[in-house]
């Protein structure tokens, strides 16, 4: 499965403004529908300040161990219009590029440049996120009134294709309304509703961050902007998140050296960007938790999917600490920082021994011990 985030929305809503501050990778951005009309990939690191307080643990005089960080794909996504699910506009390759990502991150105009056209003619963020969300249902409508043609032929024979079916008739119902597919209620276990999704490919099941583009006087969080307001109360209906940022301002930042920025974000009273923001969330979006190793080689964060045991992190480090695993000594982040390091924290008892079964928590220290 992808775990890339796919930046989706209107034409000129920010998008390209965005995804070039975020990975300075240089997609083209203008004043003009369809700028972007390839699909760009670009690999953002996961903002950690653990690291950096592991790192001063490990520092032996004046070798610093170095910090490696975890990431987050971003993918910048052709701008769509309506009448995308017949292939209007690029909406082939837009809804193309939105099934090999794992997660979308719905970018809204939500401010007011009468020097940058609007595709619509005016700024109208509900209208532009009920504009995408309608066609990738109605893209979802075709995909799955196909899917259940040739399952009602498979259904009478065999029992899993007539379980897909069944969930499939309703879901169905639930896209006719616009609703996208991952506010669909159904007392089946999440696992079984998931695997179903996957199994019919849906667009609108796929999870979303709203992503308020605002001029920078609503920062930090947009109080008082109504387009802003009108996109949370949007999302609140599906129970997602809205993350606010300034395009204009982040790609201003981007091209500034460490303290120019910081600087930059005091003087605007602020202590983090939006798009640090936008990564944390995309991350747990994506259901990705870290653990971190430590020592004096090096200090590393290393990326897991939430509910992973230990053999499994062990494995994402080389494949021959999962097939040897024997045990896992594991810390708290925060332990292993007040402890000052690995012998001091043992004498104190807080290094605990975990097996096979220890489910691996955000923020563990590991250590992991194996044959071989």
């Amino acid at each position: 499965m992808a775990l890339g985030v796919g930046i989706v929305g209107l034409p000129n809503v920010g998008k390209s403004t965005l995804f070039n501050a975020i990975t300075k990778a240089g997609a083209v951005a203008a004043n003009y529908p369809f700028a972007t009309i390839d699909k760009n990939v670009g690999i953002v690191t996961l903002p950690d300040e653990r690291l950096n307080a592991l790192s001063k643990v490990f520092t032996k005089g004046d070798r610093v161990p170095p910090i490696i960080l975890t990431a987050v794909e971003f993918v910048d996504i052709a701008g769509l219009v309506k009448g995308a699910h017949k292939g209007e506009g690029l909406g082939n390759q837009f809804l193309a590029n939105i099934r090999e990502v794992a997660a979308i991150a719905h970018v809204v105009r939500c401010f007011e440049d009468e020097n940058i056209i609007h595709v619509e003619g005016k700024v109208d963020p509900a209208g532009d996120l009920e504009t995408i969300n309608t066609e990738l249902a109605l893209a979802d409508l075709q995909t799955l009134e196909k899917r259940m043609d040739r399952l009602k032929k498979t259904a009478r024979t065999v029992k899993d294709d007539k379980e897909l079916l069944d969930i499939a008739e309703p879901l169905y119902q639930h896209l006719s309304t616009g609703a996208p597919a991952r506010t669909f209620a159904t007392n089946m276990d999440k696992d079984t509703r998931e695997k179903a999704f996957k199994s019919f490919g849906l667009l609108t099941s796929k999870a979303v961050i709203y992503v308020a583009n605002v001029a920078e006087e609503n920062l930090p969080d947009g109080e008082g902007n109504e387009h802003v307001a009108a996109v949370r109360a949007y999302a609140k209906r599906e129970g997602t998140d809205v993350v606010v940022v300034s395009a204009k301002i982040e790609a201003e930042l981007s091209e500034l050296e460490e303290a120019e920025a910081k600087e930059y974000l005091s003087d605007m009273g602020l202590t983090e960007t939006g798009l640090n923001r936008l990564v944390k969330v995309a991350y747990q979006l994506l259901g990705l938790r870290t653990f971190l190793t430590s020592g004096e080689k090096e200090v590393r964060a290393w990326t897991i999917r939430a509910g992973d045991k230990a053999p499994q992190a062990a494995g994402v480090i080389h494949s021959d600490l999962e097939h040897g695993f024997i045990r896992a000594e594991t810390i708290d982040w925060d332990k292993m920082v007040a402890a000052g390091g690995w012998a001091a924290a043992k004498e104190k008892g807080w290094v605990r021994i975990e097996g096979k079964e220890y489910e691996v928590k955000d923020g563990d220290v590991m250590n992991i011990l194996h044959q071989g």
